[in-house]
């Protein structure tokens, strides 16, 4: 029978091996410049993560643009926050006129979905920007409001001296070839499909 001081050492021991070779793999990751990021999957939490790594961002004095694609007419937390603590370090602008089966008009959905983008595109080129953050664009990617391969042509060449995420179900198979991150987000089990609405806090 071993005794807690055994146990304590042959742990200590493992820990020991452990850090040496994360800091023999550590040194050998060197590049370092602005990352794409995909947020994709049909679960919940693709934009909060975003918004996260906004925060985190701002907390190192990084310059962030957040553009929204299509919660346009809706009241929103994060909205809400980033409208009501005003800071240089963070611009919010929603370009979008609602869910397409809101709007039920084509030709608005593709109005709106070209002024996010070519928006989109000033931010990106804007060298005082660090972190530029496009919600939902994946959708308006995905339902063809936005031409997919304009956009795909424009992410290859984009500058490569900030951070891009991209979040919306639906991430086209292109877009993730491109992508230095990719993150899946699956549902598992959603209070919706038990007969709740959506909560404030949690889905807005």
């Amino acid at each position: 029978m071993t005794n807690d001081t055994d146990d304590h050492a042959r742990h200590n021991e493992r820990m020991r091996r452990m850090k040496v070779a994360r800091d023999k793999m550590q040194a050998r990751r060197t590049l370092e410049h602005g990352l794409l990021l995909v947020h994709t999957g049909n679960g919940k939490g693709k934009s909060s993560a975003a918004f996260g790594m906004a925060i985190r961002s701002i907390g190192w004095g990084m310059r962030v643009a957040i553009l929204q694609f299509v919660k346009g007419t809706w009241e929103t937390g994060e909205r809400n926050f980033f409208t009501d603590h005003p800071s240089d370090l963070v611009s919010f602008e929603s370009m979008g006129e609602g869910f397409t089966w809101d709007t039920q008009d084509r030709a608005a959905d593709i109005a709106a979905a070209r002024r996010g983008w070519e928006r989109a595109k000033e931010l990106i080129l804007d060298p005082e920007i660090d972190f530029v953050i496009l919600d939902e664009l994946n959708i308006v990617l995905a339902d063809d409001t936005l031409p997919f391969d304009e956009a795909l042509a424009f992410l290859k060449e984009r500058p490569l001296t900030k951070h891009i995420c991209i979040t919306g179900r639906g991430a086209r198979a292109e877009l993730k070839e491109i992508a230095d991150l990719v993150t899946e987000f699956g549902e598992v089990k959603h209070p919706f499909h038990a007969g709740f609405n959506a909560q404030k806090g949690v889905e807005y």
